[in-house]
């Protein structure tokens, strides 16, 4: 298989205006509107029967999409990408084969996954084991992006999405608040008012001839409430090799650092580059220090496997012991550990070694038996445009579940889906046009731009209200 056929591969926050905060009556209603069942569901996403829930209670979101993905053995990369060396991406038009049916507003969610690690954060009384999950969160938010080689849909300008779990304790509201550069600002809130999280993602993506590479921009922010922390990290690097010819690869590089700007705390993590053999894909290696930069702890692992943390002294014996040769706990391979099938792969990728003495602080998550006929997404990533009957009249009509082209694609007709994309996108040509002929300026609806409290630079700020379902304003976008 060349690379060709694999390329590009309800929490939202409280009412501003609500005083009291409160997780209401009306708001489980419409939780429950928004999470019916997937497995009464057809290819075109209606709802046959009531929705069915687990022993437990809890909501059984779908395992499938309604079609496998499509073949991408009939498309030429190449004759797309090598006119755009070392240019910008974001205005180049990709063919929709090699699109993933989500948008990117629903990739920048995957990074709730893991959302445990943020309750787990904010149940500890310790300043270190905070520091320690939130890291562990940091690193987990890339996680689903292991092999995931599907585009993620570009945001039309005023394309929302929101997600409500009541049984993992958030809920989540995004919004596209700029087309040129492309930005997406989100907004998360615990369900128990433990945290808030949010930012604006606008990545810049170049291609090198062999690879694409995805420059993160904007910062992420994440309140524990309850300990009155507040902590801001950019994610790393991400890059996708072997675009031309060979089996695709991907590997996520560059520092990080977590400041926690209440107790001056901070996490250098490094996600190293593979290296001339691969010995170091998808390692991560950091420390956490004081204000005094005085080390407290040693985090280690993979960002497509596991995170350990240890003491420094006792890591650093240990890392003297291996160049002496000394013995160390191997953790199993990875069953998914990528193999060398082009003469530019790693051509070693040993798993992490587990130190004696670590404490474990993540694990990845198993992917459905069935992820690599459905874009290799998570489960997580599955149930994620799920739509039944009953949502429409609650979604705002901005959301991404509502979008053509992606629910074509995901039903499986790619012809449908390739005109809706270029309807789509000729109306909001259209409607850009329309408003500069008469000196109209786009505003945005659930977000707004100022700077982040804690860090001082530019940023875009949840405006509250998005759970009011007050709709009537937001724009004709589909």
């Amino acid at each position: 298989m060349n690379s060709e056929e694999e390329f590009f591969d309800a929490v939202t926050g409280f009412d501003s205006d609500n005083s009291s905060g409160d997780f209401s009556e009306t708001n489980h209603k419409v939780a429950e509107m928004l999470d019916l069942d997937p497995s009464q569901s057809n290819r075109t996403g209606k709802h046959n029967g009531e929705r069915q829930r687990q022993e437990n209670g809890i909501k059984k979101h779908r395992t499938s999409l309604p079609a496998p993905m499509f073949s991408r053995s009939d498309f030429s990369v190449w004759s797309i990408l090598k006119k755009c060396i070392g240019l910008e991406l974001s205005k180049i038009t990709m063919p929709i084969v090699f699109n993933e049916p989500l948008s990117f507003l629903q990739r920048i969610t995957e990074y709730m996954e893991h959302i445990y690690l943020i309750h787990k954060a904010s149940s500890h009384v310790n300043s270190l084991e905070r520091m320690q999950a939130v890291a562990a969160f940091a690193v987990s938010a890339v996680a689903s992006q292991w092999e995931r080689t599907g585009k993620p849909f570009n945001p039309l300008l005023g394309e929302t999405y929101e997600l409500i779990r009541e049984d993992l304790g958030f809920r989540f509201i995004s919004e596209q608040v700029s087309h040129h550069p492309p930005v997406s600002a989100f907004y998360s809130e615990g369900l128990n008012k433990d945290f808030v999280f949010h930012g604006s993602i606008y990545p810049k993506l170049k291609f090198w001839g062999k690879s694409v590479e995805a420059e993160p921009r904007g910062t992420i922010t994440l309140e524990l409430l309850k300990h009155n922390e507040a902590y801001t990290w950019t994610n790393p690097t991400c890059c996708v090799h072997n675009i031309i010819i060979g089996k695709l690869w991907i590997e996520q590089y560059g520092t990080i650092e977590i400041v926690n700007h209440s107790t001056g705390d901070k996490c250098v993590l490094n996600f190293k580059p593979c290296g001339l053999f691969g010995k170091e894909l998808h390692r991560v290696e950091g420390h956490i220090q004081d204000k005094n930069k005085k080390k407290l702890s040693v985090i280690y692992g993979k960002w497509t496997e596991c995170l350990w943390c240890i003491d420094p002294a006792t890591y650093d014996s240990s890392k003297k012991n291996e160049k002496r040769g000394g013995d160390q706990k191997k953790m199993k391979p990875s069953e998914d550990a990528e193999n060398d099938e082009a003469d530019d792969m790693p051509e070693i990728q040993e798993t992490v070694q587990m130190i004696r003495g670590s404490k474990l602080l993540w694990r990845i998550n198993s992917r459905p038996p069935n992820s690599s006929q459905i874009y290799n997404f998570t489960s997580f990533a599955v149930s994620l445009n799920e739509l039944e009957t009953g949502m429409e009249a609650i979604l705002a009509p901005t959301d991404c579940r509502l979008r053509p082209d992606i629910r074509s694609m995901e039903n499986g007709d790619l012809d449908l889906a390739s005109k809706e994309k270029e309807r789509l996108e000729e109306k909001q040509r259209s409607t850009r046009k329309e408003r500069a002929k008469d000196e109209v300026e786009w505003t945005t609806r659930w977000f707004h731009q100022g700077n982040n409290p804690y860090t001082g630079t530019s940023d875009w700020l949840y405006s509250g209200g998005y759970f009011d379902r007050n709709f009537s304003d937001c724009p004709d976008i589909y």
